[in-house]
């Protein structure tokens, strides 16, 4: 097994001083306008110091029309830069990398939130989302590598590529919910077009030692596993990541897709060839028992989510102890505040059933 304590040497050269990567987190702390708030920068800079090996913002929008939830950080235009500047200050100034996750939401915006109907691959009756021209898809690929040229001004040390969770670049990676006759649908290779190009874009345009990632999901939202796995070894083969995140919901679950039960549904991917891109996996990953199963299966780190929002110190506190017992759900609004989370931010875990009382 894969020390937890050990230090991962990245193919970009950057180097992660252990295998716990904070997960982008929806916090909702952020000001109106996407400006960081003292609540956020407090928030994940108080995780840098707990010890995490990396630390992620939450999803980043990169257009305005991109945003999918309240008080969410904005990355899209240069107004942002100087609250980025501090984060990515603060994260480092703890000895952790520091991260954007680069983002947009398509048809899960609300309208009532951007002011307009949302965006998609195509025309989407269910949410009311209209489809994008070529010229469009062209400006949004582009806005993401802008996200990341920003982020690298700011002096993040990389990025992560949002592909998941039904947002907009998994939308294109669905064959329902993706109808173009483009080059940016039909095949999985014309699907997955838009990461594929941000990826090359974020390459040719960032310093060579700038961090990218990328994450995907393999279920929900109208992706195919067999086009997720296919996803995955591609980007895997073509080696300009350097980590791909798999977000499972669930890290020890089998697939729902019948045809791939009988086994985990992480071990469709530890199984594929990665070459020198580092794999890690998010999902109920709760208690040193469950990271070190997880480590057993061949990943590479761990992304700690809810875990993380417990306890900003979880990987000191594991390197402390090895049978280290995190507090259980639900726990206080007071244990929260004591663990950094600002109002807005308690007031959003709060619908998470169980999660407060």
């Amino acid at each position: 097994m894969k020390d937890l304590f050990q230090a991962l040497n990245l193919s970009c050269g950057a180097t992660l001083k252990n295998r716990f990567m904070l997960a982008p987190l929806t916090n909702t702390q952020s000001h109106p306008d996407g400006k960081l708030s003292d609540d956020e920068y407090n928030w994940l800079t108080m995780r840098a110091k707990g010890g995490f090996g990396l630390t992620m913002t939450c999803a980043a929008h990169i257009q305005a029309v991109g945003q999918g939830f309240p008080g969410q950080l904005g990355i899209f235009s240069d107004e942002h830069l100087e609250g980025l500047t501090r984060l990515a200050n603060g994260i480092k100034s703890e000895d952790s990398l520091a991260v954007v996750q680069l983002h947009h939401a398509g048809m899960r915006s609300p309208a009532d939130l951007i002011g307009q109907v949302p965006v998609c691959p195509s025309d989407h009756a269910e949410t009311g989302a209209v489809g994008l021209s070529t010229e469009a898809v062209e400006q949004l690929i582009e806005d993401f590598i802008l996200g990341a040229e920003r982020a690298e001004q700011a002096g993040f040390d990389g990025v992560e590529i949002h592909g998941a969770h039904g947002y907009i670049l998994a939308q294109f990676l669905s064959g329902t919910v993706n109808q173009r006759q483009d080059q940016f649908g039909g095949s999985i290779e014309n699907r997955m077009r838009p990461i594929t190009e941000i990826i090359d874009g974020v390459r040719a345009r960032c310093r060579s030692d700038f961090l990218l990632g990328l994450r995907l999901s393999p279920e929900r939202f109208d992706v195919h596993l067999p086009d997720i796995i296919e996803v995955a070894q591609n980007v895997l083969s073509a080696g300009k990541i350097d980590f791909l995140d798999m977000s499972l919901w669930d890290s020890f679950k089998e697939p729902e897709d019948e045809a791939y039960k009988g086994r985990s549904l992480m071990s469709y991917f530890t199984e594929l060839e990665r070459g020198d891109v580092a794999l890690g996996i998010a999902g109920k990953l709760r208690n040193p028992e469950e990271i070190n199963l997880a480590m057993e299966a061949d990943i590479d780190f761990i992304m700690l989510g809810r875990a993380a929002i417990l306890h900003h110190d979880f990987p000191l506190q594991m390197q402390a102890d090895s049978n280290f017992a995190p507090v259980r759900n639900p726990v206080s609004a007071d244990h929260l505040r004591q663990e950094g989370l600002g109002e807005a931010f308690i007031t959003y875990m709060s619908g998470w059933k169980g999660f407060v009382g």
